[in-house]
């Protein structure tokens, strides 16, 4: 028993040693990747929102899962929410492969937060025909100044000289706290990747902008590509910083596979885009309106209440201006005011209140976050010219003459259908109805007689 027991002993510290020999021929993992693999891509088109956020940390990691060695991000934005961008950027640092960011195709953009996303990236690659910049923070209730001087007016005012302090002239302090935060965080992105930290402050502080070729000539991306094949190619053997080791990127022969949205993905894309949003709520109110107008007809009611749900779990994920949405609610209770009361009044105050709301609802400044004032106008006009054929049917019915009751008998006229005496009653057809009549005059069979008071069923009539 135990020479088996020795025996088996041997055997596992031979391969404990085989297995340690082999460890030290092989170059370690963390400073080389190896170039057989498969390099994802992601594309993010339009604004930077929670659609594309959630894109980004689900493709990414699925990206991971599938044995990516890398990720080409291909980007084409005017920018977004900053709460989006800095979820994708976590992302991105986070990741366990090197993330290749790509402005393409030609004509695309890194605006806003584009130009924090694309420091971000292990490489920075644009397009021919494609430019960057203009990261300036827009706050949620308007455009925030820009109080600072420009990196070349006072050169080496990023390093040296402190900002001046918050003043009537230069701005309130809220927007010098979102200004200096946004200027932090893409000084730290730069020096993280060793790229052009004056131009990222600038880019910041005074809106600067840069086509491919000059971000290339200024260091703030790596280089000009025109395709992915050439990003991959040109970006082959640089080494690059992955979490706190250097890798060495081995992309050559690598395969491109692409990585779109799921189906969770575009239909919050789709839900979050403001002018959807706007209108789902719209449907919402409407269908509701129709239901407590006409009950029981249940379809209304039940698309009213989905739409009105989606619409505002759409509008808690977007830069909401309360109060718009307050004025867009007054306005359509005045409207539904309006149509009980037909004052006109109240719907013109409703048109106003509902005009101004949608206008002010998503109008942040924030690019790409804004209702299609196209969309407005055309539900605003519709809802004039609502109101005015409401108004115009209200006037014409207190002018019309009445059709039932005992208003709508007088001056009527009745053909007698017998002849009547003086004083008596006889039969007469009034509208193809038969009435009973009575008349202080003596009238002839086929006589017409005008209508003059109604008791009961008796019709007085006189002489027409």
């Amino acid at each position: 028993m135990s020479r088996w027991l020795w025996i088996s002993w041997a055997v596992a510290l031979c391969m404990m040693g085989a297995r340690v020999a082999c460890a030290a021929e092989t170059p370690p993992v963390a400073d080389h990747l190896a170039s057989a693999g498969m390099v994802a891509q992601l594309a993010l088109d339009g604004p930077i929102g929670p659609a594309a956020a959630e894109y980004f940390d689900d493709a990414s990691k699925h990206a991971v899962a599938d044995g990516a060695v890398a990720i080409v991000l291909r980007l084409d934005t005017p920018g977004g929410l900053s709460d989006s961008m800095r979820q994708i950027i976590t992302g991105m640092l986070a990741c366990k492969v090197p993330v290749l960011v790509y402005v393409a195709p030609g004509g695309a953009r890194a605006a806003s937060a584009g130009t924090y996303i694309l420091y971000a990236g292990q490489i920075a690659a644009m397009a021919p025909a494609t430019h960057v910049g203009a990261a300036t923070p827009v706050s949620l209730s308007g455009s925030t100044p820009m109080p600072f001087p420009k990196i070349g007016d006072q050169p080496g005012s990023a390093e040296k000289s402190p900002a001046p302090a918050p003043s009537d002239e230069n701005g309130d302090t809220e927007s010098h706290k979102i200004l200096n935060d946004s200027i932090a965080y893409i000084r730290s992105l730069a020096q993280l990747r060793e790229r052009n930290v004056e131009w990222a402050e600038q880019a910041v502080r005074g809106a600067a902008t840069l086509t491919a070729s000059e971000a290339a000539e200024q260091h703030v991306i790596d280089f000009v590509a025109t395709d992915v094949s050439d990003l991959l190619a040109r970006a082959d053997g640089r080494k690059v910083q992955l979490g706190d080791r250097k890798v060495s990127l081995q992309l050559k022969g690598v395969s491109v596979r692409d990585y779109p949205p799921n189906a969770r993905s575009r239909f919050l894309a789709i839900i979050t885009n403001p002018t959807i949003a706007y209108l789902l709520l719209l449907a919402g109110v409407v269908g509701l309106f129709l239901e407590a107008t006409h009950p029981g007809v249940l379809l209304p009611g039940i698309a009213g209440g989905i739409c009105l749900l989606v619409g505002l779990y759409a509008l808690q994920l977007l830069p909401v201006n309360y109060a718009g949405l307050a004025l867009m609610a007054l306005g359509i209770g005045l409207l539904a005011a309006e149509a009980v009361t037909s004052s006109g009044a109240l719907g013109i105050g409703g048109v106003i209140a509902f005009v101004v709301g949608s206008v002010m609802l998503m109008n942040t400044g924030v690019p790409g976050y804004g209702v299609n004032l196209g969309v407005i106008a055309g539900i605003a006009v519709c809802a004039a010219g609502l109101l005015a054929l409401i108004v115009r049917l209200v006037l014409r019915a207190r002018h019309a003459r009445p059709f039932i009751g005992d208003d709508a008998l007088l001056n009527e006229v009745a053909e007698l259908l017998e002849p009547i005496a003086a004083g008596g009653e006889a039969w007469a057809s009034v509208h193809g109805e038969r009435w009973r009549v009575r008349c202080e005059s003596a009238l002839p069979v086929g006589a017409r007689a005008r209508i003059v008071r109604r008791h009961g069923l008796l019709l007085w009539v006189a002489p027409a």
